[in-house]
């Protein structure tokens, strides 16, 4: 299997903020977001393994800055890593000004996603291959965080968390 670059997945999506996807403040409710990035997010894992997918974890969400009624959406998401049969996905939410168009990122999240054949049994999946900066980092906090799930769910022992123990004995 040859290894993908993270543009081989990226899927985009945009939408505009309804009345009926908000809050009683006029704003997109945290679970439609989630959907909506949930949606990119299986769509740009599906692309990198060609397999069905399913969501394993939602490993990281930040709601920093609030969506207003009637503002353009536009979810951004890229298979950050592979690993097995799983990968993670990174995702970023960017809202649009209304008046010059200039976008800005109001959130991001991190979900894992496991690609399965028509069973629902674990299938291998492509490596990744990052360019960018961006990817690299990406990337290389990806084994981090599998790393630190594994030791907070009792997976994996601390002891065994090479790249966590890097970061701090440098």
């Amino acid at each position: 299997m040859d290894a993908k670059s993270p543009s081989q997945s990226c899927t985009t999506l945009t939408d505009l903020v309804l009345p009926s996807e908000t809050n009683p403040l006029n704003n997109l409710f945290g679970g439609e977001l989630l959907a909506r990035m949930d949606r990119a997010a299986s769509i740009a894992a599906r692309r990198h393994s060609r397999r069905i997918v399913v969501t394993a974890s939602v490993n990281h969400v930040a709601f920093n800055r609030s969506i207003a009624l009637g503002s353009v959406v536009t979810i951004e998401a890229k298979v950050s890593r592979a690993f097995s049969t799983s990968m993670e996905v990174f995702i970023d939410v960017w809202i649009e000004d209304r008046e010059s168009g200039a976008r800005s990122k109001a959130n991001e999240a991190i979900y894992t996603f496991v690609a399965v054949d028509d069973m629902g049994l674990p299938v291998k999946v492509p490596a990744i291959s990052p360019e960018s900066k961006l990817e690299k980092d990406r990337y290389d906090g990806a084994l981090r965080r599998k790393q630190l799930s594994l030791v907070l769910a009792g997976k994996m022992k601390p002891s065994e968390a090479t790249e966590l123990k890097a970061i701090f004995e440098e």
